[in-house]
């Protein structure tokens, strides 16, 4: 069902629909409101996240919904609290008008007069944000337009779907995911007209839309006038549109959280008890350090900066090369398995501290932001642990229950981003360093079942010939002959059960030891010299000549 009928529906006093059979959208999940989420049963995080109740099943870009928000007029306001999105600058990395523009261009029989400077303005709004300029251009749109049919607007907006989808800031998916979750109407408020921004909002899983409309003859063409009907949806008359909206649909703007970029959407963002400024302009940063309302950053997980543009990751990519580590050789194949766009776990076997190298590497040859799950110890260390954690890595506590590691995790996938996992853990030590069957933990398995995002098995061999565990540095004086560490990546494990994540592990580690050289798949009894290379530095309480069977658990 369109926005458009479920608003109709509930202006009229109709529920909205229930699931149906058709293909799903991709966008968050969908589900009714809870008519107890208020202001006493949810509180605002710092990150933009939504701390209220939640289904066990997390969400993802790619699945979706099942169920249309009920929004019913007449219910008390103080029950429903809403979530209002911006849409440039804040859904969006950038301004959504070259994309409509270029799709109007293509659908109009008869051109559509160019506006001198436009793509500079453009520009400077990308970077700036709002300005009396761009707004007034916005609003003589509707000047453009007179004369057009509406069908030439509407099939345009379906046109500039999949390009607008290319500008979505990443972490829109699991924020808007998270309040669907906790049962509210996420509904996206914009300047932009209605008719061009429908499509798009259907295709993301918003439940409205409260956007600017093209006052229309009512003909049989349904032709614009040249004028607005209702506010221009902007500033101060943006927040009065969602007001008439909120009465509508019983919510309570009080309530409700609201996401911007502008300086001039401050009436709306003073309106709420959640604001959020979101890559804020300028005067809306002063603003919100003032109000002291948190500032979000969609674009990348909370607390990574950027310089010049870039994450730590991609200035990592640009100067890795297998130049830097002259005491090691690098056999890299299979990067192609890794896909350019959408979510996905790389799962490695872990055998030296030089893995991270090589990873590194496979980063670097691949052009993907890659997120590791690392252990809190590299957090808490004094200055690799800032690195660390600019990087955008997520922290394991593995003295804890992992949970908050895991739901940082799944919120990463939601939002595309691919994740580098160890399914072991840690290096094995003694004897299960060497055997030929490798022992995960269900970590991997469960985040796939979940996100259902593919899993790409990594199979590294020769890292600890570089840097073997009882070493405090990697040997970096073999630069004659140095050892050849091999990096295979493989295509997606296939036939994952999403049911037994047990089963699941044994099939991803099965994938991962494939990967790796018909060596690594014999049986060998090592040496006690060999055994004494697998326990850190100054190691004591287990006899290397035995060796040590600690297997993973799950």
């Amino acid at each position: 069902m369109s926005t458009r009928t479920r608003t109709r529906q509930a202006e009229s006093g109709h529920e909205g629909e229930q699931p149906s059979d058709e293909a799903p959208r991709a966008g968050p999940a969908r589900r009714t409101p809870s008519t107890t989420t208020g202001r006493t049963s949810v509180n605002r995080t710092t990150d933009g996240t939504v701390d209220g109740p939640r289904s066990k099943q997390v969400g993802s870009r790619h699945s979706t919904p099942a169920r249309d928000v009920r929004v019913v007029p007449g219910r008390p306001a103080a029950n429903l609290a809403g979530a209002f999105f911006d849409l440039d600058r804040t859904v969006l990395l950038g301004a959504s008008g070259p994309a409509f523009n270029e799709a109007l261009r293509r659908a109009t029989p008869r051109k559509i007069p160019a506006v001198p400077g436009l793509g500079m303005v453009y520009r400077f709004y990308d970077t700036w944000g709002e300005s009396l300029p761009s707004m007034g251009l916005a609003r003589a749109g509707a000047l453009v337009a007179k004369g057009r049919p509406r069908r030439e607007f509407e099939e345009a907006a379906a046109a500039a779907v999949d390009e607008l989808r290319k500008l979505v800031a990443p972490y829109v998916y699991p924020l808007i995911d998270e309040h669907r979750q906790a049962g509210r109407p996420v509904v996206l408020a914009s300047t932009t007209p209605r008719d061009l921004v429908l499509p798009f909002a259907d295709a993301l899983g918003f439940d409205d839309v409260v956007a600017t409309r093209y006052a229309t003859d009512g003909g049989e063409e349904d032709r614009y006038t040249g004028g607005i009907d209702g506010e221009f949806v902007w500033a101060k008359g943006k927040l009065t549109a969602i007001r008439g909206w909120a009465e509508v649909h019983g919510v309570s703007i009080a309530d409700s959280w609201a996401y911007s970029d502008s300086f001039y959407d401050v009436p709306l963002l003073s309106a709420v008890s959640h604001p959020f400024a979101v890559n804020p302009d300028p005067r809306l940063q002063l603003v919100a350090a003032l109000r002291r309302w948190p500032i979000l950053h969609l674009d990348r997980p909370p607390g990574v900066p950027k310089l010049a543009g870039r994450e730590l990751v991609d200035l990592t990519s640009i100067v890795m090369r297998p130049q830097l580590f002259p005491y090691a050789r690098f056999d890299v194949a299979g990067v192609e398995h890794i896909s350019s766009r959408g979510p996905a776990i790389l799962a490695f076997n872990h055998r030296s501290y030089f893995d991270s190298a090589a990873i590194a590497l496979v980063m670097a040859r691949c052009g993907r932001r890659v997120r590791a799950m690392a252990k809190q110890e590299m957090f808490d260390a004094p200055v690799i642990g800032r690195l660390v954690r600019a990087s955008g890595s997520i922290p394991v506590d593995r003295k804890g229950s992992g949970a908050n590691a895991y739901e940082q995790a799944a919120r990463a996938l939601r939002a595309g981003e691919v994740l580098m996992m160890a399914p072991q853990g840690t290096i094995p030590r003694g004897r299960d360093f060497y055997q030929p069957r490798l022992r995960g933990k269900t970590g991997v398995a469960r985040l796939a079942a979940t996100s259902r995002a593919p899993v790409i098995p990594i199979g590294i061999w020769g890292t600890e010939r570089v840097w073997p565990r009882s070493s405090r540095l990697p040997n970096m004086t073999n630069l004659r002959h140095p050892p050849t560490v091999r990096v295979r990546i493989g295509a997606p494990v296939e036939g994952l059960t999403y049911q037994d994540p047990h089963a699941d592990t044994e099939q991803i580690m099965d994938a991962i030891v494939g990967l790796l050289p018909p060596e690594a798949r014999e049986v060998h009894e090592p040496t006690a010299e060999e055994l004494a290379l697998t326990f850190p530095p100054g190691h004591e309480g287990d006899d290397p000549a035995k060796g040590l069977h600690r297997h993973a658990t799950n």
